[in-house]
């Protein structure tokens, strides 16, 4: 039984692919199993993989009709590791990140470390180093999720109680923020690494195509997750309007930032006509009509 086993959910992306198992090989941890599991691509996954020739990487191949859920749940019922860490294929860890996580494996079920975002070889953005008390239930459903699939590391033991992840069509691109969700719910201890230990790319395949599915199934999870809270307090209801409020917010700056300024207008005024306090939709707001003027004909 391997310490950790690595769930890498695959399709048509073999170079990027190659890069990912070159970051998990070259782990300062050894005792592991990658598990491979392939869309059926029609590039040279197969060839790929196998060209490691590391009877601890295995492949499978499995077709999740778009669902990603459903390739790491495949995963999940192969997995002998008493931890589960992710690995997207297109994302790459630091070669101390098993070993970092696992000095904390005593005292926590969940593990997550600090991430950097890159876009053309360009660090972007780096995330913050969180106290365990974010992780608290109700703070992932109010503030919004804190935490990363490629800078988590679980015990498998918890994430099959909750039943692994959720396979519904809405929840696809945030079925990882649900999981949190539920395992929060169980009291689940969490770890927060100081370290930027893995690295999230950006490219064509994760841009502003993808922001609104990624918006619709953002709203999805938060809307599911409230409406089943038994215990609302006075200002849930109001919370509950600004969580919502950022997720299109966030939504919007990404079709800002992609230059798709009338569609970020669009999603900066529905934020705010959710939660008209969201002083950041405003200001960003007024620039993205400056913008869309900018760009009409005289």
């Amino acid at each position: 039984m391997p310490k950790v086993s690595i769930i890498i959910p695959t399709y048509n992306q073999s170079t990027l692919l190659r890069k990912a198992l070159e970051s998990v090989l070259a782990q300062a941890e050894g005792d592991w199993e990658a598990i491979v599991v392939n869309n059926y691509s029609d590039d040279d996954t197969i060839e790929t993989v196998e060209a490691f020739a590391d009877p601890r990487i295995r492949r499978m191949e499995f077709r999740n009709d778009g669902i990603i859920a459903a390739s790491r749940n495949k995963a999940l019922e192969a997995a002998t590791g008493e931890w589960i860490a992710f690995l997207d294929s297109d994302d790459l860890w630091s070669e101390r990140k098993l070993e970092a996580c696992l000095r904390h494996a005593d005292d926590a079920d969940l593990i997550c470390h600090r991430e950097q975002t890159t876009k053309n070889g360009q660090v972007i953005r780096v995330s913050p180093h969180h106290q365990p008390e974010r992780a608290d239930y109700r703070r992932l459903l109010f503030d919004g999720n804190c935490l990363s699939p490629t800078a988590v590391m679980v015990r498998r033991e918890a994430v099959n109680r909750v039943g692994g992840f959720s396979e519904r069509p809405d929840f696809a691109t945030c079925e990882d923020y649900d999981l949190w969700l539920r395992l929060a719910q169980q009291g689940i201890r969490v770890a927060f690494v100081g370290q930027v230990m893995s690295v999230y790319r950006l490219h064509d395949a994760n841009n502003s195509a993808s922001v609104q599915r990624h918006m619709n199934a953002n709203l999805s999870v938060l809307e599911n997750h409230y409406a089943a809270l038994t215990e609302k307090r006075p200002l849930d209801g109001l919370r509950y309007r600004r969580c919502r409020s950022m997720a299109i917010y966030g939504a919007a700056r990404s079709f800002q930032k992609a230059g798709a300024f009338a569609d970020a207008l669009r999603h900066f005024l529905r934020s705010l006509w959710v939660f008209p306090l969201n002083l950041r939709a405003a200001v960003f707001g007024c620039l993205s009509t400056a913008q869309v003027l900018a760009r009409r004909p005289r």
